[in-house]
């Protein structure tokens, strides 16, 4: 994607300082203090997308994640524009900044913990522009591969507090 901020290699705990900054050299602004923390942007009529969705919300046991369509207001307050117009990017969104492609998804991964922890340390050992083909790869063919949903992924009851508009 052009025009973004390079991924520079660091350990998963701290992860990439892949931060983008707005056109005023601030991150946009956060959200009110019962959504602090990670929130994961998805593409909300992916199918593949929706079971990542799923997958991590049984296996954050510690309900750190929320989870925003790149397609909704959450994404368009806190997002570039160009991150919301790439709905190929999935992006998490941290206190170290944003990061995107398959970075995002160590981060999300060394989050959940325990085995999931040892997953991502694996994956950050492969070089980044490998990382990100493969990445990419399954994004192009995701609809083909997973379906495409006619609409954004509802939340349960128990999750609406966890999933943003």
């Amino acid at each position: 994607m052009s025009g973004t901020t390079q991924e520079k290699p660091q350990s998963p705990q701290s992860g990439p300082q892949a931060a983008t900054k707005s056109a005023t050299g601030q991150l946009p602004t956060t959200l009110p203090a019962p959504h602090n923390g990670p929130i994961v942007f998805f593409d909300g009529v992916c199918g593949l997308c929706s079971n990542v969705v799923d997958f991590t919300l049984k296996r954050d046991r510690k309900a750190v994640f929320r989870f925003a369509p790149l397609q909704g207001e959450t994404a368009r307050a806190l997002l570039t524009p160009e991150d919301v117009e790439n709905l190929n990017t999935f992006v998490v969104r941290d206190e170290q900044g944003l990061h995107r492609r398959s970075t995002a998804v160590v981060r999300m991964l060394w989050r959940l913990g325990g085995l999931w922890r040892a997953v991502a340390a694996l994956l950050w050992i492969v070089p980044l522009p490998l990382r990100n083909f493969g990445y990419r790869t399954v994004a192009r063919y995701r609809y083909s591969w997973f379906g495409k949903k006619e609409t954004c992924r509802m939340p349960t009851a128990d999750e609406r507090e966890r999933i943003l508009a």
